[in-house]
């Protein structure tokens, strides 16, 4: 058995590795561009549009669109279309007024002016939102040909990280501190209680040129694919005279305008072309994934931690059989009545071990769910691990979720029937409604109450009235005419039948030392399936709160199978602990042990709450516990049916290999 997991563990591993750096999805296409003197084919673009996203910051759950804030904007009636997952994530792509031309540099390229009085309500009230966004670090997201526009600069030992995101401004408090911003330029930016806007860009293109190459050949080497777009932000007071080569930078005071005092704020860019033969397109995306901090310790840490665990679960696998093995054996040769009779344990309590749990109802209606959310979760990863959900394809990982979620009520409402009617049940009009509508019901009314938090903040995260109507069109025209299918069909078939018959009378079940105890034993059991994931989740928890990429689909495809085999043989162990001890209230412990685990990811959510974000205010923590509450009650689903049908394989394969007098 332990040789079985080491090639299991080895193929998979080997397997894995080779999706887990990714590719770009299937069809998606390379933009050429070219001069435009020098077009000669419809088949190059001249303008390189640039669009602008939300703004998020670390301290804060409540992200906001670009025109939320007093910045230049242009005609957003022609936007892209986002796609459902990036509706539902906040995400808001723009147009913006920053119109760039390939191949032709722009030295100082002015895009607007905005101007402010002392006094009048409007102008103070755009000024406040601004101070607030630069005191809590929003940051701009752009986007250059599917490509994130990166802000690189020097961390710890000179190591270059290039993050997807650059910030609108920086605040000076009573002096310059180390984790400023402002100390990027702490020559000019040293004003204590002031603000400083980076109202000036500069973007450097990169392109490579494919001369030489069939695409390349119709330019004349005036022609490229761009691979990066890298900006350096700059807060610069334009005068008249010098607009973009002052050296004094756009300061605004803490304290409000005098009454009647001007202020004007000029944006501007300038923008640099670079060309790079030596970067492929279809490797662009290398240096942003490569420069992620601690991104190499982290593999070796999940390399490590993998294979450990996947010893520890072969050795036991092979305790257990080995046990059981003898067990049987034992228990089959019936030498001397005297021996059968000195017999105790699991053996004894064959006439309760199948007898129907209480609550059996609600039981059967969450290991229902939990099998849609294991198969969403599988397709999903599987999809990503092919490439379908990379980086490029932004909100494909959420909508892919939903799609298949809603798309998976059928074995959701077969599992459930199937399951309730092997405990006896006839209230199958409850059993249909409840699968449907409980686990589905909890989420969405959770995902509502924080919509509302976020419609009455204007943030770019409150899903639109419309979108709420097609969600709630798939729940209801999807998810439950299939989840009625699904429990059609569960309760036309026969009850499952059990290897033993069920005594008439219960059985009375001895005292119970610490160790067989209920809650100590579910404490226990969500231990070690949780240190299979908790690496990972550091990098989960940061591609949703800390706006990092979310790329190792492969090694995160594996760490969940070992969870598998992990949460299914740690509640195996338990169970048949359990078993000795003659308690054989199995069916509900079986599924707690191994959904405890599901406590350990929202103790660990809190402890990056504290430790790694600054949120302070009450509207973004009711917020980040919201959605961790969502996270932590499907995973509970997850982790809890893979235990319970896990435990209920074993005990019906135990107890069908003995004989019973």
């Amino acid at each position: 058995m332990l040789l079985l997991h080491w090639f299991f563990g080895v193929f998979t591993f080997l397997g894995l590795i080779l999706c887990s750096r990714g590719f770009y999805l299937p069809g998606l296409a390379p933009v050429n561009y070219c001069k435009k003197s020098d077009m000669t084919s419809a088949s190059c673009l001249s303008e390189v549009d640039l669009y602008v996203n939300r703004l998020n910051t670390e301290e804060s759950a409540i992200p906001y669109e670009y025109h939320h804030f007093d910045f230049c904007t242009s005609d957003e009636s022609k936007s892209p279309a986002e796609n459902l997952g990036q509706v539902v994530l906040g995400e808001r792509i723009r147009n913006s007024p920053y119109k760039i031309k390939f191949l032709q540099p722009e030295e100082c390229g002015i895009v607007c002016t905005k101007n402010y009085t002392g006094g009048d309500p409007n102008s103070e009230a755009k000024l406040k939102q601004l101070k607030k966004g630069m005191s809590l670090n929003y940051q701009h997201h752009w986007i250059v040909d599917n490509m994130p526009v990166t802000w690189c600069y020097n961390i710890d030992n000179n190591q270059q990280y290039c993050n997807t995101g650059f910030p609108m401004g920086c605040y000076v408090h009573d002096r310059l501190r180390d984790e400023d911003i402002c100390m990027l330029n702490k020559g000019s930016y040293n004003k204590p209680n002031t603000f400083y806007i980076f109202n000036h860009v500069v973007l450097t293109i990169t392109y490579h040129s494919g001369e030489g190459e069939e695409w390349g050949s119709a330019f004349r080497g005036n022609g490229g694919r761009i691979v990066s777009v890298k900006v350096t932000p700059h807060s610069i007071k334009h005068s008249p005279e010098n607009k973009c080569k002052s050296s004094e930078p756009m300061a605004i005071p803490i304290e409000k305008l005098a009454p009647g005092k001007k202020l004007s704020i000029t944006y501007s860019f300038q923008v640099k072309f670079v060309r790079n033969d030596t970067v492929k397109w279809s490797s662009r995306w290398d240096y942003i994934l490569e420069s992620m901090p601690h991104t190499n310790i982290h593999w070796f840490s999940i390399l490590n931690s993998l294979m450990i665990v996947l010893f520890l679960s072969g050795m036991v696998a092979m305790i257990i059989l080995r046990t059981l093995h003898k067990d049987i054996a034992r228990y089959n040769q019936i030498d001397s009545g005297e021996d059968v009779q000195e017999e105790f344990g699991w053996k004894l309590v064959h006439g309760d071990v199948f007898r129907p749990p209480r609550k059996g109802m609600l039981l059967s209606v969450l290991l229902g769910s939990g099998v849609q959310i294991f198969c969403m979760t599988l397709f999903t990863l599987a999809f990503a691990c092919l490439g379908f959900l990379s980086p490029a394809n932004r909100g494909a990982f959420m909508t892919c979720a939903m799609v298949v979620y809603v798309c998976l009520g059928t074995p959701a409402g077969y599992v459930s029937a199937r399951i309730y009617k092997s405990f006896g049940g006839e209230k199958w009009k409850s059993n249909v409604l409840l699968t449907s509508l409980l686990s589905p019901g909890i989420v969405f009314c959770l995902f509502f109450i924080m919509n509302l938090i976020l419609w009455q903040k204007d943030s770019s995260g409150a899903v639109p009235f419309t979108t709420l109507i097609a969600l709630l069109s798939l729940w209801f025209c999807v998810s439950v005419p299939l989840t009625f299918i699904g429990s059609f069909f569960g309760f036309r078939k026969r009850a499952l039948e059990h290897p033993v018959r069920t005594n008439q009378i219960p059985r009375q079940i001895p005292e119970q030392s610490m160790y067989t105890q209920p809650i100590p034993g579910i404490i226990m059991g969500g231990v070690l399936p949780f240190g299979c994931i908790f690496i990972q989740l550091f990098f989960i928890l940061n591609s949703i709160w800390a706006n990092q990429i979310y790329y190792m689909f492969g090694f995160l495809f594996l760490v969940f199978i070992i969870m598998i085999i992990t949460c299914s043989e740690t509640t195996i162990l338990l169970c048949y602990f359990h078993l000795c001890a003659e308690d054989y209230h199995w069916w509900w412990r079986s599924f707690l042990t191994s959904g405890f685990t599901a406590i350990y990811l929202f103790i660990y959510c809190v402890h990056y709450f504290v430790t790694k974000l600054n949120i302070e205010d009450l509207a973004s923590t009711i917020l980040y516990f919201g959605y961790t509450f969502i996270m932590v009650y499907l995973f509970f689903l997850l982790t809890g049916s893979i235990g319970f049908f896990a435990c209920f394989w074993f005990v019906r394969k135990i107890y069908s290999v003995v004989k019973v007098d």
